[in-house]
């Protein structure tokens, strides 16, 4: 299976994708590109859509889990692709389809030469992107007769040199979590506000003091970080004084401490201010994801493989701003989720101008099937017969 051949699956895969908790089709096309290479176990339906194959060694030893991601996102297709989407509203636009491609291509690895020992698992997990997929594969009870002694993932980076390896020990990625407010009151004619209940100075209120709450509530040296990503009140009508308002955040924040402290301290925020306005409240938190830490032996692990594959390094000096649903993975086992560089000048993740460069799927898969040799001997460099 050769570079041609990854870049057809990938493209197959972003002409069809699909959201979180719908992924049925593209776990189909994976399901049966995994069974041509004869896994010696494949589960489907795990956590939902997800799946894995895996591939046993010679002998007893570690076993070790490699990550992609099925799900899409709600961003509409925009720019001219001999392979664009064709759902409406939905496209690989965080480079899932990439991932799910360099994945795949070692079963033909694994089937051709399996390791010394050990055994590879390749999982293909749902619903990453609303931060609920990793969870439910962990809780999921078909899960626990896997046991995976190592976790791995890696995850496309634009701005960082097209297949630079970048690690980093400890919190790879912050934790966060969506904050969800709902404001009720009553509605009054615009001329007589005072004979309702205006949630509009609660809204602003809101917006202000919890884009305020990390420096009020958290020292200098603790990351976090809150940002309106949302607000709405009453509707276009002049004569009209609202009676409903909603507010939206998410928070952010390295350390689960730190984020445990700035969830009470915005609750608190929103409790307080309805009550001063003497209005309804109804709070919700969605899309939880924990910090990823990865571990310092997982990572120089990875270091080793990436100078056995020939690859460039860089230690980042901080943690990523954005979350990964990796964290519970690397929560429960130790592991690592790792960035490959996508090109300095590349578009951004879920810009509506990205779509993964083929270029870096054979580093990719290069670079993972190293970590296998490494950590279970053998060797997946020799070429595959057909499937």
């Amino acid at each position: 299976m050769d570079n041609q051949d990854l870049s057809d699956l990938r493209r197959a895969l972003h002409r069809c994708p699909e959201l979180a908790h719908h992924e049925a089709g593209t776990a189909r096309t994976i399901t049966a590109h995994l069974a041509r290479f004869s896994p010696d176990r494949l589960l489907e339906g795990l956590g939902g859509h997800g799946v894995v194959a895996e591939y046993r060694g010679r002998s007893d030893g570690p076993r070790l889990l490699l990550r992609a991601e099925l799900d899409a996102l709600p961003i509409p297709e925009t720019i001219e692709l001999p392979h664009g989407s064709g759902a409406a509203g939905v496209a690989h636009k965080c480079g899932h389809d990439g991932h799910m491609a360099m994945v795949a291509g070692l079963a033909p690895l694994l089937h051709a030469r399996r390791p010394e020992r050990g055994a590879v698992l390749l999982l293909f997990q749902p619903a990453e992107e609303t931060g609920e997929g990793a969870r439910r594969v962990l809780d999921d009870p078909a899960f626990s007769g896997l046991a995976p002694d190592r976790v791995f993932a890696l995850h496309n980076l634009p701005g960082h040199p097209l297949g630079q390896v970048i690690l980093r020990s400890g919190v790879f990625a912050s934790a966060s979590v969506g904050l969800s407010l709902e404001l009720t009151g009553d509605s009054s004619h615009a001329a007589e506000p005072h004979r309702g209940r205006s949630p509009a100075l609660a809204v602003a209120e809101l917006i202000n003091g919890l884009s305020a709450a990390p420096q009020l509530h958290t020292a200098l040296h603790e990351a976090a970080q809150v940002t309106v990503i949302h607000a709405r009140l009453g509707e276009p009508a002049f004569g009209t004084s609202p009676g409903h308002g909603a507010v939206m955040a998410t928070l952010r924040a390295h350390d689960a401490d730190v984020m445990q402290r700035l969830r009470e301290r915005c609750l608190a925020l929103a409790r307080d201010v309805a009550r001063t306005h003497r209005l309804e409240l109804a709070s919700r938190w969605v899309e939880p994801f924990p910090a990823t830490v990865n571990d310092p032996d997982a990572v120089a692990l990875v270091a080793g493989a990436a100078a056995d594959a020939g690859l460039e390094t860089l230690e980042a000096p901080v943690p990523f701003p954005w979350s990964e649903d990796f964290g519970h993975f690397t929560a429960a086992c130790p592991g690592a989720l790792v960035g490959v560089g996508a090109g300095e000048e590349h578009p951004a993740l879920h810009s509506r101008l990205y779509d993964f460069p083929d270029e870096l799927l054979e580093t990719g898969r290069r670079l993972l099937s190293t970590i296998i040799r490494r950590a279970l001997g053998g060797s997946l460099d020799g070429e595959e017969a057909a499937g």
